[in-house]
């Protein structure tokens, strides 16, 4: 799925792969796509990783490093391929979570859930 995307992301013009803190040489922190002062993240990662995802956001915002004024995270529902994304980060728990980052978080985030 992550494939489709990609392409689907690149066919539109979106650069891939943004390094956030390319001055530190840190080759993780990274951002799936960004457009137009917008950043994209496509989560199908662990769980635990939902507090470092929405952080990406927050440090390229204009407090930061001004490169968005908007966040897009795409995730999985709970039910939505159930076996092949078991663990992976689930749109009910993101916005139950999201929320209680809200000190932390001064970007708007827009949550999307994939389901069939």
């Amino acid at each position: 799925m992550n494939a489709e995307f990609r392409r689907g992301f690149l066919k539109r013009g979106w650069s891939p792969e943004e390094k956030i803190f390319d001055e530190l040489g840190e080759p993780s922190a990274k951002i799936d796509y960004i457009k137009d002062r917008i950043g994209v993240e496509v989560a199908f990662s662990h769980s635990s990783f939902l507090g470092i995802e929405i952080l990406k956001f927050q440090m390229l915002s204009y407090s930061f490093l001004d490169r968005i004024d908007v966040g897009v995270y795409i995730v999985v529902v709970k039910d939505y391929f159930k076996e092949k994304f078991e663990g992976s980060i689930k749109f009910e728990r993101v916005v139950k979570y999201l929320p209680y980052f809200r000190s932390a978080i001064q970007v708007p985030i827009y949550v999307y859930g994939l389901e069939e």
